[in-house]
């Protein structure tokens, strides 16, 4: 028998979530430098020498990946209750604001321990510096990734527009302090922004980490088309995933017919945006035309249920965006709307919320169909290859949970209760790349009492920080309250609320 290479692993005792069997079925895995070697039924042969890892009494599953957040976000938890989308951007130089660098790699930090104690592998970040993204604070962030253990796609988020431009109903309402004031907030000219994007792609340093670069014009009407375009270009130089908040809000998608006299996705498509590696995060106000425009583009689409109910957005049509061929992950977006990183969250809201659009038990979003887009479907929009499943030739990026937890008591339908009854407290192991990176229910990589500290430090020096920020947004928010309402009441031929069946 052949001996082991160095970096070998073998995985023994584990049963293996699989859609296709209702109970996982024990299954041993080599591991070879931090890829999956070879699976079979225990006890299968190994190469002497190998060491053996005991997985006795764990489920194993392929680690989860978050297909949209926000690291700027993660340092923003508890900010706000009954925010729209529009007061949630109105508040943004307060909640986001007065940031360090060392700021912006502590939030990255916590958020993305959260997730790696939560089953997640790998994110889909859209990181925020404002007026303009930076190479030391993009560095920061791709750090924090590193550092804790996780594979990333790290998209600079960028506009030329206010939220008070892009909706200018919103600025002609204030008075005329109130505007001044948030016409100084008045970001640098599209070129200066693409110039800063450019410089960033061009000197990444991550890239063998598995930390890559994705673009994110943030929503299309907070961008100068003449940007958009431009970020289209450099995406397809360098093979860049290009994200975007595609018709987040009923807001969003009205301010597109105004704007553009067609929807966001229509407007978009034309400027030569949409393609195999375009992902259009929440996605909720699409018409059919829209997702036809997606799904023969080969773009992504990807469900932030718990941001998506909490900021009062509707409901992402999940059953329809797949029957129409668009590829659809999961995210749960920053945790300053969304308000954890949990995965196991994102798969359980995505299926129950997809109940309350119909009565046809056949058009519900299926257990199998949320652990997809958890997985495959999320990988698919990242644009990592070899994520996503635990198979041959796949990296090694696999997750254990306790079947001695009473979430698994009794254990019946495996991928059922990964998606319905799993919250992330089953989880006892965490290996990305073969390196163990959770173990025994502990993160291995950080020390978490000190992040708390430095967190807590930050909040209080934030606070003091951003207070002028805050009373702006003090003042701005009633009329936000008023004005963005009115806008979202306005015709539009898309149905995402349940208010519009007429029965609430």
């Amino acid at each position: 028998m052949a001996e082991a290479a160095k970096g070998d692993l073998v995985i023994r005792g584990g049963v293996l979530a699989d859609a296709a069997v209702k109970r996982a079925e024990p299954r041993d895995i080599l591991l070879r430098d931090g890829v999956i070697a070879a699976i079979g039924p225990a006890g299968m042969a190994a190469p002497e020498g190998t060491p053996a890892f005991d997985a006795t009494g764990l489920l194993m599953h392929p680690g989860l990946i978050n297909g949209h957040t926000h690291a700027h976000g993660f340092l923003a938890r508890g900010y706000g209750d009954r925010w729209t989308l529009e007061l949630q951007l109105a508040a943004a130089p307060w909640i986001s604001g007065g940031r360090t660098e060392a700021d912006k790699g502590l939030s990255a930090t916590i958020g993305v321990a959260e997730m790696a104690l939560k089953g997640c592998t790998a994110a889909l970040d859209m990181v925020n510096e404002s007026p303009l993204p930076t190479e030391a604070g993009m560095d920061a962030v791709a750090a924090a990734y590193d550092t804790v253990g996780l594979r990333a796609v790290l998209a600079p988020m960028v506009a030329s527009r206010t939220v008070y431009q892009a909706v200018p109903a919103l600025a002609d309402a204030l008075p005329p302090a109130l505007r001044g004031a948030v016409d100084g907030l008045a970001l640098p000219a599209w070129q200066e922004t693409f110039a800063a994007m450019e410089r960033i792609v061009r000197g990444w340093r991550w890239g063998s980490r598995d930390i890559t670069l994705g673009l994110g014009p943030t929503i299309p009407t907070h961008c100068d088309d003449a940007l958009l375009e431009a970020c289209a270009r450099l995406a397809a130089e360098h093979g860049l995933p290009l994200t975007m908040h595609v018709a987040e809000s009923r807001v969003q998608a009205v301010m597109g017919l105004r704007t553009y006299g067609r929807t966001l996705v229509a407007h978009l498509d034309r400027l030569g945006l949409i393609g195999p590696r375009f992902v259009a995060a929440h996605a909720i106000w699409l018409d059919e035309a829209d997702m036809a425009i997606l799904a023969a583009k080969g773009a992504s689409a990807v469900h932030n249920a718990g941001s998506n109910l909490k900021l009062g957005n509707g409901a992402f049509a999940m059953r329809r965006m797949r029957d129409a061929g668009v590829n659809v992950g999961l995210g749960t977006d920053t945790c300053s709307c969304g308000d954890n990183l949990n995965m196991y969250e994102a798969m359980r809201l995505a299926s129950f919320l997809s109940r309350l659009q119909g009565p046809d038990p056949a058009a519900w979003v299926s257990v199998e169909e949320a652990y997809a887009a958890a997985t495959e479907g999320s990988a698919r929009a990242l644009g990592i290859p070899g994520i996503g499943r635990i198979a041959e030739g796949m990296k090694a990026d696999i997750v254990f949970l306790d079947l001695g937890n009473p979430t698994w008591m009794p254990h019946r339908w495996s991928v059922n209760q990964i998606v319905h009854a799993e919250d992330g407290t089953g989880v006892r192991h965490v290996c990305v790349g073969g390196r163990f990176i959770v173990k025994d229910g502990r993160l291995v990589t950080v020390d978490l009492a000190a992040l708390k500290d430095r967190a807590e430090e930050a909040r209080e020096r934030l606070e003091h920080a951003t207070a002028k920020a805050r009373a702006l947004f003090d003042d701005v928010a009633p009329i936000v309250s008023r004005i963005g309402p009115a806008l979202a009441s306005e015709p539009y031929p898309v149905r995402r609320y349940l208010a519009d069946t007429g029965r609430f």
